[in-house]
């Protein structure tokens, strides 16, 4: 079968067949009155600019937030105000967010370019080439920009200069997912998913893969039924690496080796977050799942989000925060997963997971709006 990408349908849990809305379709669950909800506090707002039919995700480096927009638009504003800083143009329609450090921002494209710049002024400083399509935010650190194209492969830029450092390279599977996949840093190793369920662990001086290991092993009867990608960004919790994938599980492993710790069945487009306990992952059906992060044993499930198009879950403190296809945050306590408050961004659906804050969460809409939440 010629190679084909499958695109991101509007309901998870008809991904590849058929969206929510149809008649035919599962319904959104209808949200109901949250007795003795808590306030949300909204620290402060922004505009962070439209991102169309792409997610943008928006970064966090010290005590500065990095968002940008469909249109090249980059901003940088101060963590605790939101406080312009400065604005730039990155003169190229971006596809994906951004990545930054102390030093360095990146943003890319869906023709595989990749630009950075200099975080105290927002300079262009380089422009480098990718092979393909870009989704996810460039990761940024250890002197090096990692971008993730959408056929595979994940290069190696310079963070200064952007001179390219190495290629990894694996052959895409004939279905995948048009979604975003990320990858993680430590600081001498790149983790990142793939078709067919595998993660790897890549040397970050030369490319060089440490270890592989399978999150899921695919199944079905037909190619459709057998799309078994990692999804997400892998997310790394002291020795652990955890990743989920489409239709198939969520896994925890051994970051040195790869050796599997545990692994449940789940079937999920956003990934896996963590925290010192638990692993909290959306599924495809709207439910939000909280995992034991030693063992793996179900910790709770909330279910009354069916089919609302759910963001990864984050972890905030005492409270877990996922945003839905209405511009809904929803705050889960994180022992129980009862509802404790909501509050409504508007301006579209939330489908960046949001981004924790040394004091609350970052949540950016579809069509830009920015919130600082303090739940």
């Amino acid at each position: 079968m010629t190679r084909e990408v499958v695109r991101f349908a509007a309901a998870a849990a008809a991904l590849l067949l058929v969206a929510c809305s149809s008649s035919s379709g599962p319904k959104p669950a209808e949200l109901t009155d949250i007795p003795r909800a808590k306030p949300v506090r909204v620290l402060w707002s922004s505009d962070a600019g439209e991102g169309g039919s792409f997610t943008f995700f928006p970064a966090l480096a010290g005590e500065a937030v990095y968002v940008a927009a469909r249109d090249g638009t980059v901003r940088r504003l101060d963590a605790s105000d939101g406080r312009e800083r400065w604005r730039a143009d990155a003169e190229r329609q971006l596809s994906g967010g951004v990545g930054a450090d102390a030093r360095t921002v990146a943003v890319a494209t869906e023709e595989g370019e990749v630009i950075a710049m200099d975080a105290e002024n927002g300079k262009v400083r380089w422009r480098a080439r990718a092979s393909s399509e870009v989704l996810t935010p460039p990761t940024v650190g250890n002197g090096l920009v990692l971008v993730r194209t959408i056929d595979a492969r994940i290069f190696a830029f310079e963070a200064e200069d952007g001179k390219r450092r190495w290629v990894y390279q694996r052959a895409p599977g004939s279905l995948i997912l048009r979604v975003a996949t990320g990858v993680s840093m430590s600081a001498d190793t790149a983790f990142g998913g793939f078709s067919g369920g595998k993660l790897v662990a890549i040397a970050l001086s030369n490319g060089a893969q440490r270890w592989e290991t399978t999150v899921a092993v695919p199944k079905g009867a037909n190619e459709l039924e057998r799309v078994t990608d990692v999804v997400g960004e892998p997310v790394l919790q002291g020795r652990e690496v955890c990743a989920a994938t489409y239709q198939g599980r969520v896994a925890c492993f051994d970051a040195d080796n790869g050796k599997q710790i545990w692994a449940r069945e789940i079937s999920s487009v956003t990934g896996v977050s963590v925290d010192a306990r638990y692993a909290f992952v959306s599924d495809e059906r709207g439910s939000v799942n909280a995992f034991d992060r030693s063992s793996g044993a179900s910790v709770w499930k909330q279910d009354k989000l069916a089919y609302r198009e759910l963001s990864l879950p984050r972890p905030v403190g005492d409270v877990v925060a996922v945003g839905d296809f209405e511009g809904e945050i929803h705050f889960l306590a994180r022992e129980s997963g009862n509802f404790v408050s909501r509050f409504s961004a508007g301006g579209g659906a939330v489908r960046a997971a949001p981004l924790l804050l040394s004091s609350g969460v970052l949540i950016q809409t579809q069509n830009g709006n920015l919130y600082a939440l303090l739940p």
